[in-house]
């Protein structure tokens, strides 16, 4: 059994924000793979406790670590990259320490979206606002782009 948990934060509020890409992911790949032994889950708490509902569906799902396949946004990576790393996230990441601390651990399937597009479209706040802020229209075709990257990417992986 596998677990492809996307990040993000609940509500129409947060729904087309950077920190959300992980959702777009699993909402996409969900549609597009039919597989017994892949469970999906978009944790319904924000960022933050996004490890005490990982840690539950791994229990409850009976997943190893090296079955678990953690989607999220990555400030470290510019927009319109990703990485699929073992045991490796972005410096700082609030949903990815939840996880780390319930589960004790950072040795899962990292599966890196870059959102960073600030040398492209100057963003004068900081880090927290900028994943916060919303998608603008002309980043969206290059968000869809990547988003179907990774989709592709996973299916490969699963098949």
């Amino acid at each position: 059994m596998k677990l492809v948990v996307g990040l993000g934060n609940p509500g129409k509020k947060y729904a087309d924000t950077r920190h959300n890409v992980g959702f777009e992911v699993v909402d996409r790949l969900k549609k597009g793979l039919r597989v017994k032994e892949v469970r999906f889950l978009k944790p319904q708490l924000f960022m933050n406790r996004s490890g005490e509902v990982v840690k539950e569906a791994l229990k409850k799902n009976k997943v190893k670590f090296e079955d678990l396949y953690v989607v999220h946004d990555d400030l470290d990576i510019e927009l319109g990259e990703f990485k699929i790393s073992w045991g490796k996230g972005p410096k700082d990441h609030n949903g990815l320490r939840s996880i780390y601390e319930e589960l004790s651990s950072k040795e899962f399937w990292h599966v890196r979206v870059g959102i960073d597009n600030r040398v492209e479209i100057p963003f004068e706040g900081s880090g927290e606002e900028y994943v916060l802020s919303l998608w603008l229209s002309e980043e969206r075709l290059v968000v869809n782009n990547v988003v179907s990257q990774v989709v592709k990417e996973l299916k490969d992986v699963f098949a």
